[in-house]
């Protein structure tokens, strides 16, 4: 069988089903512009920089536009070629979002395509309008808008999507729910596991270890959408209570979501400012290797994970797997995850003296923690273990197959794909 899968900067949450239908003898093929990470056996088709997926000024208009279009027209090249040269997919798989998945159906009609729905902006419930102090122009309104359409027209054509957690799925209008099913990429727990031996090396050469009283925190970038002001302002408070707490914080200084600070300067820089915190107390590691990233969980005293209504972090589900004692913030969808004195503490998301409080209690009581953090562990082994969640995923696509598989057209395409080589002209 022939999968390609569509990502941007992939294969992104495709890697670990890409992975498993490699070695399970599929030819698995990427569309995408940049590949963010190799894969053995993985075929990597780019489609280039001139589809580029920022937001560019349309000058007829005066207004933004989307050039998603752009990247769907060129993908769709791509199959077509594929296609012309023996390579027909079996099947299409592909995130929504930038645009590759437009014109899928428009190149190959018979074949099944699957869509990832990671986040559909709606105006109120979500990461818009979740800051007190937001405002949003009407041309951003618009923005967001032409954004969802790009998705709208993916959606009517594809005969499944795929949302990692229900309450991501809700975002979506209901009249395309019915098509989507919840299911998380999933998290490795055999990577992803306690550590009572683990140590971490500062970058200034110190050596940190399970016990020691760590606070960690960990983002993409470091920025408002993920928590990181109030992070911080909770971190000088405990500070003034816990003087021996020691703050590490793993994630980079560019902008993910959202917006960045003023110009020439960055949310660190800010809040260090600030806050004034020492820099004996707060250690920042840039982005790190994921094998750091997870030694950093294991030595843990508290794991802060603080977030907008918004996509989930793999992060935060790691840091459970690797019984990271959790403090998170009561926002959607990390309440699917978290059951408040359960499997960790909630806390408001704007509450930073509540944050302080619950980051000094884990401190002073490590003993408190320990069922919780046990729990924390089961909940991830249980319902986002990778091997169920790939094994889920696989099993979806053997039914989206099976709609498909009986047609005259589909055997011949398998006939066809099994004796064709892979060169393209």
């Amino acid at each position: 069988m022939h999968i390609v899968f569509v990502h941007r900067d992939g294969p992104g949450q495709f890697v670990h089903l890409a992975r498993r239908l490699i070695a399970d003898g599929w030819t698995v093929t990427l569309i995408c512009e940049k590949l963010d990470r190799p894969v053995p056996g993985l075929r990597v088709l780019r489609y280039g920089g001139e589809a580029a997926s920022t937001l560019r000024p349309d000058p007829a208009a005066g207004r933004p536009s989307v050039p998603y279009v752009a990247a769907g027209r060129k993908v769709a090249e791509i199959l077509e070629k594929l296609s012309r040269h023996g390579r027909r997919p079996d099947l299409v798989m592909g995130h929504i979002a930038w645009g590759g998945m437009l014109f899928v159906k428009d190149v190959l009609p018979d074949v099944p395509a699957i869509g990832f729905c990671e986040y559909y902006f709606q105006p109120k419930g979500g990461d818009i309008g979740f800051a007190p102090s937001e405002t949003r122009t009407l041309q951003q309104r618009q923005t967001l808008r032409l954004r969802n359409t790009v998705q709208l027209a993916s959606l009517e054509q594809l005969d499944a999507g795929i949302s990692p957690t229900a309450w991501q799925k809700s975002r979506y209008p209901a009249e395309f729910r019915s098509k989507i099913i919840v299911q998380h990429e999933g998290i490795d727990t055999a990577r992803a596991r306690p550590d009572a031996m683990a140590s971490f090396r500062l970058p200034d050469g110190r050596l940190i270890s399970a016990g020691d009283p760590v606070v960690t925190f960990a983002a993409r970038d470091l920025e408002p959408y993920r928590g990181f002001p109030q992070f911080m302002q909770a971190a000088a408070r405990v500070l003034q209570h816990v003087p021996e707490a020691r703050f590490v914080v793993a994630g980079g200084d560019g902008v993910s979501y959202g917006h960045g600070p003023a110009e020439g300067e960055t949310w660190r820089d800010r809040l260090l400012s600030e806050t004034g915190l020492s820099p004996e107390r707060i250690h920042f590691l840039g982005q790190v290797p994921h094998r750091d990233l997870l030694r950093l969980f294991q030595v843990s005293a508290a794991h802060v994970y603080l977030t907008y209504p918004f996509v989930l972090s793999w992060s935060f589900l790691e840091a459970m797997a690797c019984e990271a004692p959790i403090i998170a913030s009561n926002t959607a969808p990390v309440q699917e995850v978290i059951r408040h004195g359960v499997n960790g503490k909630l806390v408001d998301f704007w509450d930073t003296g509540a944050i302080a409080d619950e980051i000094s209690a884990a401190l002073r009581d490590p003993a408190s923690r320990h069922a919780m953090r046990r729990q924390a562990r089961q909940t991830v082994v249980s319902r986002y273990d990778l091997s169920g969640c790939v094994l889920r995923q696989q099993s979806l696509l053997r039914k989206i197959l099976g709609r498909f598989g009986s047609s005259p057209a589909a055997q011949a395409r398998t006939r066809e794909s099994a004796a064709a080589g892979w060169h393209l002209a």
